[in-house]
């Protein structure tokens, strides 16, 4: 059983893979000048990124985790997400508040999908 890991640093990998399972590290988009809506479709468009390059996509996610750093934009996070996922099949989903790494992360995805 191979474990491969994908844009390994000294701290995680961005992607792991094994047994046909793909975990993808955190993902985040903080930027001061972005909002809700924009952080959680650039995490959304890192996300694609990585399982395709990992061989994947969305509509094989199995579960992802959402950690919001304020519920007052639990409804504006789902909106994007709705969109993202509306042709898709939907994944097994958590979403917790959180307090973030960085002051100006307001939503991270951690993502499980088959190969």
């Amino acid at each position: 059983m191979t474990i491969e890991r994908i844009e390994s640093t000294e701290r995680m990998s961005r992607i792991v893979k094994h047994n046909g399972t793909i975990y993808l590290c955190g993902q985040t988009a903080g930027d001061a000048e972005w909002d809700i809506t924009e952080q959680t479709q650039r995490c959304l468009d890192k996300i694609d990124a990585l399982l395709e390059k990992a061989g994947s996509n969305r509509d094989k996610i199995l579960s992802v985790t959402i950690y919001i750093r304020d519920m007052k934009d639990f409804a504006a996070m789902n909106k994007v997400w709705d969109a993202w996922v509306a042709n898709g099949e939907k994944p097994a989903r958590a979403c917790v508040e959180a307090r973030m790494a960085r002051d100006v992360i307001l939503v991270e995805m951690s993502v499980v999908a088959a190969q």
